[in-house]
């Protein structure tokens, strides 16, 4: 088994680390907040650091799960670093979903210091990462893939390298484009049949065994028509996830009309309070209209 590290225990690194410890690995991780590296310690096997640099020092790969571009190079850079304390030869994985920009300007940044860098951001919500179910899309070198892929594992229901440094996150904004218009979908089709006076569950259960049929319809059209909007990503990161998306669509020339008019229906749902509600809410959304 691996010496590793963990940095960041959010809602969704949290169990991911929890996994990598029950698979057998020895782990030291690092949150900015001490007293939730503490608790982690209480649940899990393990340590914790009170720096990047010092949780990373003598890890064989070390994992990274935070919230957004600032926060990834914060982690990875400067004196307390994790760059900083990690070995030539060793593998850091980024599991947050930045945009490919900071990607590459880290993995070259890494390269310079003799440290391999695979972007893997992760699908599936926290309940994904509390059962182990996580999709997780990668980009780097095949051997360094080969080299962590088995455990990645510990917590992913799929793990696929997609292509070369960058391939991971281009394929998480291929995700939440697609999830972006999945959702609006089906916020129309459930206020359709509630104006309509259709009982939507008995609709989502013939529709859903058709072509309609998708993951957010199944698990996500009882909690809509329940008014319950604190089952899983948030529409603050949402947005943050969409606005990566448009900005890379501006440099690869790709038309994201839908994309961008889901993102200004988001922006509605912060406006009226739901900033930390669920991607769903654009139902509540209709409802208000």
């Amino acid at each position: 088994m691996a010496k590793l590290a963990f940095l960041g225990l959010g809602v969704m690194g949290y169990p991911m680390a929890g996994h990598l410890v029950k698979a057998g690995h020895e782990l030291t991780v690092y949150n900015r907040t001490t007293a939730k590296s503490e608790n982690w310690v209480k649940e899990h096997s393990g340590n914790f650091a009170p720096t990047p640099r010092e949780a990373s020092a003598d890890a064989q790969v070390v994992f990274c799960c935070v919230g957004n571009d600032d926060d990834l190079r914060s982690v990875c850079l400067g004196e307390d670093g994790a760059f900083a304390g990690m070995a030539e030869g060793s593998i850091f994985v980024d599991h947050t979903t930045v945009s490919a920009r900071i990607t590459k300007e880290l993995h070259d940044i890494a390269a310079q210091k003799g440290i391999s860098f695979v972007d893997a951001p992760v699908s599936g919500g926290q309940s994904g990462a509390e059962n182990g179910v996580l999709s997780v899309m990668c980009g780097g070198a095949q051997a360094d893939y080969d080299c962590v892929e088995p455990m990645i594992d510990a917590f992913a229901g799929i793990c696929r390298r997609i292509g070369e440094s960058g391939s991971g996150q281009f394929t998480k904004m291929c995700n939440q484009i697609a999830i972006a218009g999945a959702v609006q979908g089906l916020s129309e089709a459930l206020h359709f049949a509630e104006k309509e006076g259709l009982d939507g569950r008995a609709v989502v259960e013939v529709i859903s065994k058709g072509a309609a049929g998708s993951w957010q319809m199944v698990n996500r059209h009882e909690t809509m028509l329940d008014d319950h909007f604190d089952y899983g990503f948030a529409v603050d990161w949402m947005r943050k996830d969409l606005r990566i998306c448009m900005d890379a669509a501006d440099e690869n020339g790709a038309s994201l009309p839908v994309t961008a008019l889901v993102d200004q229906f988001y922006k509605d749902v912060q406006k009226m309070g739901g900033g930390r509600w669920d991607t769903s809410s654009l139902f509540k959304r209709l409802q208000k209209l």
